[in-house]
């Protein structure tokens, strides 16, 4: 499962992370992969890739899916 979570972020164009300071193994370790155009991270805290992002939701995981709508 982790070396095709590797692939798959390698591959990707853009990845969002949610809900995760970033500091626990090894999925902290998975966004250093990603070589894609846009870094989303959505934490309520700052994480260790905040200046690698391109875009930063610093609100809780939950709070920030309710707003989503999908039609």
């Amino acid at each position: 499962d982790i070396e095709e979570a590797v692939r798959l972020i390698e591959n990707a164009e853009v990845l969002i992370v949610g809900g995760t300071s970033l500091v626990v193994w090894p999925a902290a370790g998975l966004v250093r992969y990603f070589e894609g155009e846009h870094l989303v991270l959505i934490n309520k805290s700052p994480t260790p890739y905040d200046g690698r992002a391109d875009l930063i939701l610093a609100a809780p995981i939950g709070q920030v899916m309710e707003q989503i709508k999908v039609e």
